[in-house]
C-alpha cells in the first residue's frame, strides 16, 4: 500500500480569481467540482498522473497570518525566461515581497491574495519538471520529514541532508517534494497543504492506519464529515487523505 502527491490545496478569499491567475502563470486549465472550489490542471491531464502535482483553491475567509509553510517554485529554462516570466506574472498581479532571503538568484513574488512563491533560476535538475519545479515545505527537521513522507507515499527519496530533503514520483516525473530547514514555529492551520491519495482499489481505513502507524495523528475538525480524511504529519502539518482513484 501507498500513497501519492497528487496534488496541493490552497485556501483563498476569492477561489476563481486566484485560481484564474495561477491557470494563467501556470499555462494550465481550470474548472470547478462546486461552488467555492476551483481545480487547475494542466490540459489533456488524465487525472492523477504524477507528471504534475495539481492545485485545488478552495474558499476561505480565515486571513493569512505570517507565511505560509507550503509555497511552489516555478521553474524557469534560461535568464531571459526567469525575466520574462517575472515581468508576466507582475502583469497579471504578483508583487515582489521579502521574506528574509537576501541576496539570492531566485525571486520571490506574492500572487494577488499574498500567497508567496519563488520563480527560479535555471537549474538543470528541474529541466524535465514542468512549470512547477518542486513543491517546497518549511520544517525543523528535513531528514524526519524524508523519513515519514518517503514512507508515506510511494516517491523516491533523492537527497537527504540536515538541511534540505527531496522526493520525486518513483517514475521520475512531475515536481519535487522537498522539505527545507526552517527555525520558524508552526502557528495555526496551514493555508497550503499536501492531498495523497491511495491507488485503486486500496482500502482507505487502512491506509490511514498505516499513516497513523508511521507517525500521523488525526486532526480535530470540530465534528465536521468529511469523505476524505484529515491527518496531521509528524511535524504538525495537516494533509488530506483522499478516496483511492
Amino acid at each position: 500500500m501507498a500513497t501519492r502527491l497528487v496534488q496541493i490545496n490552497m485556501k483563498a478569499r476569492d477561489d476563481a480569481a486566484l485560481g484564474g491567475f495561477w491557470a494563467k502563470a501556470l499555462g494550465w486549465g481550470i474548472s470547478s467540482e462546486g461552488p467555492g472550489v476551483t481545480n487547475l490542471e494542466p490540459v489533456g491531464l488524465v487525472y492523477p498522473d504524477p507528471v504534475a502535482v495539481c492545485i485545488d483553491l478552495v474558499v476561505s475567509t480565515e486571513p493569512k497570518v505570517g507565511k505560509n509553510r507550503v509555497h511552489v517554485d516555478l521553474a524557469t529554462t534560461s535568464a531571459e525566461h526567469q525575466a520574462e516570466l517575472v515581468a508576466r506574472l507582475t502583469e497579471l498581479g504578483a508583487t515582489p515581497v521579502d521574506i528574509g532571503q537576501g541576496d539570492v538568484p531566485f525571486t520571490v513574488l506574492a500572487d494577488p491574495e499574498g500567497n508567496e512563491f519563488c520563480v527560479l533560476e535555471p537549474r538543470p535538475i528541474y529541466r524535465d519538471t514542468g512549470p512547477i519545479a518542486a513543491v517546497v515545505v518549511d520544517c525543523a527537521d528535513p531528514r524526519e520529514m524524508a523519513r515519514f513522507w518517503g514512507q508515506a507515499t510511494d516517491w523516491t527519496v533523492h537527497e537527504v541532508t540536515d538541511q534540505h530533503a527531496s522526493l520525486r514520483s518513483a517514475q521520475g516525473v512531475g515536481p519535487y517534494l522537498e522539505f527545507v530547514r526552517n527555525p520558524d514555529p508552526k502557528t495555526g492551520w496551514n493555508r497550503v497543504h499536501l492531498d495523497v491519495r491511495p491507488y485503486p482499489g486500496d482500502d482507505m481505513a487502512a491506509e490511514a492506519d498505516r499513516l497513523r502507524a508511521l507517525g500521523a495523528t488525526d486532526a480535530d475538525l470540530g465534528g465536521t464529515d468529511v469523505r476524505w480524511k484529515v491527518l496531521i504529519d509528524t511535524e504538525g502539518n495537516e494533509f488530506c487523505l483522499l478516496t483511492p482513484a
